[in-house]
Order: C-alpha cells, then sequence, then structure tokens
C-alpha cells in the first residue's frame, strides 16, 4: 500500500508540474497520466480491478440517479463533462447569434460611452454573467468588445480587461454553474445552484462593493487621462448591428431563460446537472438549426473545447489514484492536527492554502483534489462538510486571480490585450490585481467566521 501511495503522489506530482510549465497541451498531460495511474497504481501496485471500475465509473451513466435525483460522484465525474459541454454548447450558440456583442455595446451607448462608467459597468456585468456562464467565454467575449471599444473611442483597454478578469473569477464563485471548480464541488458533493447562490453568493455580494470601489480609486485616473484623446467626430458602433438575425438572438436568448430557470429550480425538480447539460445541448442545437441552418449548427460543435473535456478525464483518474491510495485521507488528517480540530484555525488554512496554490497553479486541479480531502476532514472533525466546501470554492476561485496564470481566465483575457497591441506583464498585472485578492480573500475569511462559527 505504501509502494501504490509514493506511484500516486509521483504521478500526480509530475502531472502538475507538466501542466504548469504548458510544455505539452494539458489534455494530454492529464490522460498520460490518468492512464500510467490506471497502469501503475491500479494495476501493478494494487492488483485491484475494482478501483479501476470505481474510477472509470462508466456504469454511472446507466443509473437513474445520475440524471435524476443525484448523488454523491467518485472516480471520473461524468455528469460535470457533460453540464460543461452543454453549456459550451449554448454560450457558443449566443455567441453566434451576437447576443454578447449585443449587450456589450447597448451598455456602452447607455453610459455615453464614458470610461469609468464603462469600467463599472463592465465589471458588473462581468460578475453577474459568471454567475451563469464559464470566466473564460465571459472573458473571451468582453475582452474583445472592450478592445474594440477602446481602438474606436481611444482608451487603454488594459485596466478595464484587469478589472474584468477578477470580477469573471469573483462572480464565478457565487454559483454552482459559474467556474469549473464550483462545478466539481457542486457535482461530487450534491450541492444545488441555490445552495451556492444563498452561501457563496452572499459572500461575493459584499466582495463585489468592495472590489468596484478598490478598481474605481484605482484605474479612474488613467481611464481619464486617456478619454481625454478621444476625437470629438467618433462614429460610435451600433448595437444592433451585432444582431445577425432577430429569430437566431431571440431563440437564443430563450434557450437561456430555460437553462437558467432548470438550474435556479434543480433543487426542485431534482433533475442532475448532467439532465440540464443534455437538455442545453437538445435545445441549443434546435434554435441554431431553426435560426440558421445545419451547417451552423455543426461549426458550433468544431468550436467546443473537447481539449478541456479530455483534461477532466484525464484529472479525475490521476485524483482518483490518489483518493484510492489514501493519500488524500492523510492530507486531511495532517490539517485537521495542524488546525488542531478548531474549527476557525481549519477555514483560515483551506481559505488561504487554496488561494496561493490557485494563484499559481491552475484552480481546477486544485479543486478536484481538495473535494475528498474536505469530506475526510468534516468526517474525523466534525466541522460541517458544507462550511468546508464554500470556504475551498471562495479559495480556489478568487485566488486565481492574483497572477496572470491562475485561471483560465486570466491566461485568455491578457493574451487577447496583448495581441491587440496592448501587452500586460506580469508586473503590471500584479500590481491591480494581486492587492484585490488580498483585500477580497481577508473579506471572505472574516465573512465566513461571522457567518458560520
Amino acid at each position: 500500500m505504501v509502494i501504490s501511495k509514493i506511484f500516486a503522489i509521483i504521478i500526480f506530482v509530475i502531472m502538475f508540474l507538466a501542466i504548469v510549465t504548458e510544455i505539452f497541451e494539458r489534455h494530454i498531460v492529464t490522460l498520460v497520466s490518468g492512464l500510467m495511474t490506471i497502469i501503475v497504481v491500479f494495476g501493478i501496485c494494487m492488483h485491484s480491478m475494482d478501483a479501476i471500475i470505481r474510477t472509470i465509473n462508466i456504469k454511472s451513466l446507466a443509473t437513474l440517479e445520475f440524471w435524476y435525483g443525484g448523488g454523491e460522484s467518485s472516480g471520473i465525474n461524468w455528469a460535470t463533462i457533460i453540464f460543461i459541454a452543454g453549456m459550451t454548447v449554448m454560450v457558443e450558440g449566443m455567441g453566434h447569434a451576437g447576443f454578447f456583442d449585443w449587450l456589450c455595446l447597448k451598455i456602452a451607448k447607455l453610459v455615453k460611452y464614458n470610461t469609468v462608467a464603462l469600467l463599472i459597468c463592465f465589471m458588473i456585468m462581468s460578475a453577474v454573467l459568471s454567475m451563469f456562464i464559464d470566466s473564460i467565454t465571459v472573458i473571451m467575449f468582453l475582452a474583445a468588445v472592450t478592445i474594440t471599444l477602446a481602438h474606436t473611442l481611444k482608451f487603454d483597454p488594459v485596466p478595464i480587461i484587469l478589472a474584468e478578469i477578477f470580477c469573471a473569477n469573483l462572480g464565478g464563485s457565487a454559483t454552482m454553474c459559474g467556474d469549473p471548480p464550483n462545478i466539481i464541488i457542486g457535482t461530487a458533493l450534491g450541492y444545488t445552484f441555490f445552495d451556492f447562490l444563498s452561501n457563496t453568493g452572499v459572500i461575493v455580494g459584499i466582495c463585489l462593493v468592495f472590489t468596484i470601489l478598490y478598481f474605481f480609486f484605482v484605474m479612474r485616473k488613467p481611464l481619464k487621462a486617456s478619454e481625454k484623446e478621444r476625437p470629438a467626430d467618433i462614429e460610435y458602433p451600433k448595437a444592433e448591428d451585432a444582431i445577425k438575425t432577430k429569430k437566431g438572438f431571440y431563440s437564443s436568448v430563450v434557450v437561456f431563460a430555460i437553462v437558467v430557470s432548470l438550474l435556479v429550480t434543480h433543487s426542485i425538480t431534482e433533475l442532475t446537472v448532467a439532465t440540464i447539460g443534455v437538455i442545453a445541448i437538445i435545445l441549443t442545437s434546435i434554435a441554431m438549426v431553426f435560426a440558421f441552418d445545419f451547417a451552423t449548427l455543426k461549426d458550433i460543435f468544431k468550436k467546443v473545447d473537447y481539449k478541456t473535456l479530455l483534461f477532466f478525464v484525464g484529472l479525475f483518474v490521476v485524483v482518483s489514484g490518489l483518493e484510492e491510495t489514501g493519500c488524500l485521507e492523510a492530507i486531511a488528517g495532517l490539517i485537521a492536527k495542524i488546525s488542531g480540530g478548531n474549527a476557525f484555525v481549519m477555514i483560515a488554512i483551506i481559505i488561504w492554502l487554496s488561494a496561493i496554490c490557485s494563484a499559481f497553479v491552475d484552480n481546477i486541479p486544485f479543486a478536484a483534489t481538495m473535494v475528498p480531502v474536505i469530506q475526510a476532514m468534516a468526517e474525523t472533525t466534525g466541522v460541517p462538510l458544507a462550511n468546508l466546501a464554500w470556504t475551498l470554492a471562495l479559495g480556489t476561485d478568487i485566488g486565481g486571480s492574483a497572477t496572470p496564470i491562475g485561471a483560465s481566465a486570466n491566461v485568455v483575457g491578457t493574451s487577447l490585450a496583448t495581441k491587440s497591441g496592448h501587452p500586460v506583464t506580469w508586473g503590471k498585472y500584479c500590481k491591480y490585481n494581486a492587492p484585490a485578492t488580498i483585500i477580497v480573500i481577508t473579506i471572505c475569511t472574516i465573512s465566513l467566521f461571522v457567518r458560520y462559527f
């Protein structure tokens, strides 16, 4: 058993380093690591076919509980993968219909293209949209529109993009479907959209107020200065021009409303996130064929990030290796020992450890690793599992904002800015977003103490 633990840890560490260094594509890294876990850890070391079956977890797809009612999951979390696929297809459909560009341009016109007002509105929009849509997708279209407006209105887009990135990660921590770590936590532990919204969502609402104030005072001077260079004869872009067809626009909005309603009520309907993901795919497919044609639907499915889905498959297998060998239970025991069973110390360790680690490594594998850890901690210490889950979600989601590589949304946003001729260095990024991360994590820590203890 000791040998199996050693190999499970070695494979995990090598996988983590390979992901961070980005020498190979991350889905290849996790798939190879997952295969090595099955062969070396489960096969050669443990001689356990049961461990392999539990990890592959394919039989869960044939059970009623997977689609209706739900429950905790082990091994490959197929519900997470199906849900992310469904949301991605839906968002691609909305983007093709022009919904996101229309929304951004409409808001810009409402605030009369004032850059400071744009900063505040786009921050709020980034946070709110990230509650329902993956933060990576939100930043992809929001940063692109910001850059277009910046070129037209002659202002530096970097301050607004940095604020959008931070708010996307912050807003994503408010609900179960906002950030991949929350999807992992929610599906693994059986928490609903409303469970997150009524717990992490309340804390995020408080943090958003302080975040807006922080970026307003830090960014207002450079934005106002760049605004003075704006020519008087600018032709402002029209929001209506972003809509490809009204039929496509309205049908994609209807699909979005239905899916969000299902997410909000799935604790009542008992439809699992896997079922909702499939519904999102079916409804989007119908809407795209109805508004456009089959060729458009084919293009939308081509744009789905299948590499990310494969990344999750390999990741879950490697984490199962740590779980099956007892490594995660040992880590939980160590944290419990350090904290002396004190709930306050335990919460502080989890949120700050999560935040610091997520600032430098991908928060998705970290969250997947920590879920069984907090389960073991709750069992051994008596601290409510839900409290540890909300702490983990806030730490991983928000902590990733501190550096340019802490979350995928950061990489996407800064890359778009650089490609448009506005490079974002590590120093420039951390100058603004690292202090904001420290402030918000501190507020989260205090809020957790006040609310749950």
